[in-house]
């Protein structure tokens, strides 16, 4: 059966994340309220992307674009051969910074190509989504809250990655501290030993537990429930600034954690009165996504243009 395209653009919003929440490794996240915008269609024949914002100059503008490829991927689950695409992209999410840009361009991506299929949702749905972005991830700790909003727990099956939503209590307002300088998840990931201390594996599951409660119930126990011994300081050395920040903040009573693979540091409430931040960092105090991605019909408008980092304030 050949596959009916929709006419004119779609567009997607996808949020910037936070991943594994100190305890949490490859588990748990969180939806913040900085987003992407993204628009595509398609064309008669090859592809163009345009960046605007974080990225522009620097991400490809062809097949290469990470956005092209998560479309390309999910075509392929849904046997569709578009002749070619037209994308068109406004980052606010920092590039290689720990808070998901990389998540959202595949979550767009999968999306987008859904929704240019006349009847992609019935042949891809939400669970398929997940599975099939976590697939390109290779984990899915940053796409399930990038996909569901809110605070996600994921985790794998022998049939692919699964993942639930829950609400945030009130009183938990999330601050990020980001540096100029960039990470990449491959050289955090190779800082990690092989096999960690069976007492060090039982301290981070007990406390990733208490994170559930702590962020869901009771924000008074985040500081506790946020203490982690299986990756942060194994990366430590990497990182010497942003291990000092979580240090800093943590001994001034502020739950604060690496988000993701770094270099940002996450904070679950504002560092007290004075305390010495210092200039190398980028302040921003973000709300919590609930909705997480959100699809509509058309083109990106003067609003989804701004290349301004919507919903945050410094």
């Amino acid at each position: 059966m050949p596959t009916n395209f929709t006419a004119g653009p779609v567009r997607v919003r996808v949020p910037a994340t936070s991943a594994n929440l100190g305890p949490g490794f490859d588990a748990l996240g969180l939806a913040l309220g900085l987003y992407d915008d993204v628009a595509a269609e398609v064309s008669s024949g090859g592809v163009r992307v345009t960046v605007t914002g974080q990225g522009a100059g620097e991400l490809p503008d062809d097949d290469r674009h990470l956005v092209v490829r998560a479309m390309r991927a999910a075509f392929d689950v849904l046997g569709a051969h578009p002749a070619g695409l037209s994308v068109e992209c406004v980052n606010r999410i920092p590039q290689a910074r720990g808070l998901g840009s990389s998540s959202a361009a595949i979550v767009a991506g999968v999306l987008l190509a859904r929704a240019l299929v006349t009847d992609g949702e019935q042949r891809l749905d939400d669970s398929d989504a997940l599975r099939l972005a976590a697939e390109i991830e290779g984990h899915p700790d940053n796409v399930a809250p990038c996909l569901l909003g809110g605070f996600t727990l994921a985790w794998s099956e022998s049939t692919g990655a699964q993942a639930v939503s829950l609400p945030v209590a009130e009183g938990v307002r999330p601050t990020v501290f980001v540096p100029a300088e960039r990470g990449f998840t491959a050289t955090a990931r190779a800082a990690l030993p092989a096999t960690v201390p069976h007492g060090d594996a039982a301290f981070t599951a007990g406390r990733a537990a208490l994170l559930v409660h702590a962020l869901t119930a009771d924000p008074t126990l985040l500081l506790p429930a946020t203490a982690d011994r299986l990756h942060q300081d194994y990366r430590a050395a990497g990182m010497p600034g942003t291990s000092s920040l979580v240090s800093g903040l943590r001994l001034a009573g502020v739950a604060a954690v690496v988000s993701g693979a770094g270099p940002t540091v996450l904070a679950f409430d504002e560092p007290p009165a004075g305390f010495p931040v210092g200039t190398d960092w980028q302040i921003w105090q973000l709300p919590i996504d609930v909705s997480g991605a959100r699809v509509a019909r058309g083109r990106l408008g003067h609003a989804e243009r701004d290349p301004v980092a919507a919903g945050r304030k410094s």
